[in-house]
């Protein structure tokens, strides 16, 4: 045998012992409170009249009605230190139920005379009980049951809530933020632990019909506004938001609120994963950046988009990064006849094609190692493959490090973006969807440069070809590999000093997940050669979010740890744009996804002009690169006029 089977069969074997166990329990309780009955009724007085005569008799026929009564509704299965007040309405119901049918056999008993007269029969008697006793036993006897047997649950509950051990060291003083359904759900929760984890000191809550009332004994001390006053006037170590309906604005005002404080905040899970199973109200997590910086869930034109991926072959480059991993496993879901997975980083495919075919198994996933400035790889995949959508993350994107690079972001963002375009219109592809960034409007850097000649290329290929090329520009995203949100956290847990280059450093952020679905509904919705623009919702300064992180953390900005400013990068610029100069706006049918109509490109002039690039990649300079984009894309800003360093005092960014 299995050791899963076996597992199971002394699981059931458990169960069936408990379901004894109570059933026995049960047998006394009742005979108590059937004696307790007698007892009250005669006062306890002439004891050996009514033992004997009534109580002895009748017993075995009690036990019997309120057995199967009980069992039949399920009362010995239930675990009692879990009862609840459905249990004790079923308890309510089984003695009642139980008790009716007891005085309609003892009635039928005491009266078969006159009932037997009545149908013909004569000379029949039939008293099994032994005489007549007073009515008041059997509403005695259903009020000691229930009381008795509610009793002794709500005794075991107690038992376990209330007499408990601590946890290793002193358990946590938490405050909870919200007076609702959740919070009482998790009150409860906490109060079940077979070890207390968590010593509760009270709940905050806006609604001023709460405010003073109390909640399974824990007083609602005021409104949320007070909360840094109330965690300090208690000494509270863990704040626990328990509102899963909480805007990501009003989370975050909870943390603005505390920020000087060394409170570690936590919250519950989002209503939508309660509501649907996924969760569960009792587990707790750390309350993450991406709660106070992400935005309501997006919702998806799924028929447009189904209608463009179920049963077809879709390839993704880039398919190990934070984008294009991401895009997998937001393409998966629709079902694609086979989903072809382009990287060069050997372990970042490894690790995604793991965790498709684990999620996913119905997909086919094909993992592809290879170089997309590499032709001949990737002409000989496209032929094998014919993908009817590309969607082309593959690209750096670190602005600093093409800075020092410039040659490389030539060759991957420039050349690469050409290759994949190219042998995607050769071979048939009905769409190619190229993931580019707002660092390609008015840009600063290399990066954004290089990024902006391979939109202007992909636009001016739609023209020339059946496969319809569109773009999809966006921000930042949180916690993509290399951004701000995760070296932040390493700064942190080293102890700081936390850096941000410029107090006034602003950029939009959203969510992974957000950025990949948004790509999804405007590469389903282009028709060859927009930009398609998301809207990255209300821009976060830099010094605002690193000082939100270390609050989170539990440690207070500037005190425990340092915020320093280093001055900004070569390519940086202090806030970046979402529309070029020159192109007009259109709306799209979806609210979050907007349309720019670019300029038209000279294809002859910027083939030269790639062409060239290309060819001096690796002899021309940093400046030599920035020149030559320039003469490419003429909005490239070789100085930033009006930047400024970390003290305020003005700083050029200029390539020499």
């Amino acid at each position: 045998m299995s050791k899963p089977a076996e597992t199971e069969s002394g699981w059931k074997a458990a169960g069936r012992r408990r379901v004894v166990l109570s059933t026995f329990v049960h047998l006394g309780l009742f005979a108590l409170t059937w004696l307790g009955a007698f007892g009250l009724a005669y006062n306890f007085k002439r004891i050996d009249f009514w033992f004997s005569g009534f109580f002895l008799p009748m017993l075995p026929v009690v036990l019997v009605i309120k057995l199967a009564v009980f069992g039949q509704m399920g009362l010995f299965r239930g675990a009692w230190r879990y009862v609840s007040m459905r249990d004790l309405f079923q308890i309510s119901r089984a003695s009642w139920l139980s008790t009716v049918v007891l005085y309609l056999i003892y009635y039928v008993s005491v009266n078969v005379d006159s009932a037997a007269r009545l149908i013909g029969f004569t000379g029949l008697e039939f008293d099994p009980f032994g005489g007549d006793f007073p009515d008041s036993v059997f509403l005695l006897d259903v009020a000691g049951t229930i009381a008795v047997i509610s009793g002794a649950r709500m005794g075991v509950r107690l038992y376990h809530e209330e007499i408990q051990p601590v946890a290793h060291g002193e358990a946590p003083k938490l405050l909870v933020l919200g007076a609702g359904n959740a919070a009482d759900s998790l009150i409860r929760e906490i109060a079940r632990q077979p070890v207390l984890e968590y010593r509760i000191v009270g709940l905050l809550d806006d609604d001023p019909a709460k405010q003073g009332t109390q909640m399974r004994g824990f007083e609602v001390l005021g409104p949320i506004s007070r909360v840094a006053e109330i965690c300090e006037e208690h000494a509270v170590d863990e704040l626990l938001i328990a509102m899963p309906s909480a805007t990501k604005g009003q989370v975050r005002r909870v943390v603005e609120l505390c920020q000087g404080t060394n409170l570690r905040f936590k919250t519950l899970p989002a209503m939508a994963d309660l509501i649907s199973g996924r969760a569960k109200v009792q587990q707790i997590r750390d309350v993450d950046i991406n709660d106070l910086l992400g935005r309501p869930p997006v919702q998806l034109d799924t028929d447009t988009i189904g209608a463009f991926i179920k049963d077809r072959t879709i390839l993704v480059t880039g398919a190990g990064g934070s984008i294009g991993s991401e895009m997998c496993r937001q393409i998966a879901p629709f079902g694609p006849r086979r989903l072809i997975l382009v990287e060069q980083a050997e372990q970042n495919l490894f690790e995604i094609d793991r965790e498709l075919r684990r999620s996913f198994p119905d997909v086919d996933v094909v993992p592809c190692i290879g170089d997309i400035a590499d032709r001949g790889r990737m002409s000989t995949l496209m032929d094998r493959e014919r993908p009817c959508g590309v969607f082309h993350a593959a690209a750096h994107k670190h602005v600093p490090m093409m800075e020092h690079n410039p040659g490389e972001a030539l060759k991957n963002n420039c050349l690469g973006t050409r290759v994949v375009a190219d042998v995607s219109a050769e071979y048939g592809c009905e769409k190619f969807v190229m993931i580019s960034t707002d660092k390609a409007v008015n840009p600063t850097s290399i990066m954004g440069a290089s990024k902006r000649v391979a939109e202007m290329y992909i636009q001016a290929l739609n023209d020339r070809v059946e496969t319809q090329f569109v773009t999809v520009r966006f921000g930042n995203v949180l916690g993509s590999s290399g951004s701000v949100v995760p070296i932040f956290r390493q700064q942190i847990a080293r102890g700081g000093p936390v850096t941000v280059t410029h107090p006034e450093m602003i950029r939009y952020f959203m969510t992974i997940p957000e950025a990949a679905q948004l790509v999804l509904q405007a590469g389903s919705m282009g028709q060859g050669g927009e930009i398609f623009v998301l809207d990255m919702g209300e821009p976060v300064k830099i010094v605002d979010l690193a000082r939100e992180m270390i609050t989170l953390s539990g440690f207070r900005p500037d005190e425990d740890i340092e915020i320093r400013f280093t001055g900004m990068r070569p390519g940086e610029k202090l806030f970046e744009e979402l529309s070029i100069e020159g192109e007009d706006v259109a709306r799209t049918s979806h609210p979050k996804v907007g349309i720019w109509t670019n300029r038209k490109e000279d294809w002859d002039t910027l083939i030269g002009a790639m062409d060239a690039l290309v060819a001096d990649a690796d002899q021309l300079d940093r400046e030599g690169v920035r020149q030559r984009l320039k003469q490419v894309v003429p909005e490239f800003l070789l100085e930033s006029p009006g930047v400024e360093q970390a003290d305020g005092s003005p700083k050029a960014t200029s390539a020499a």
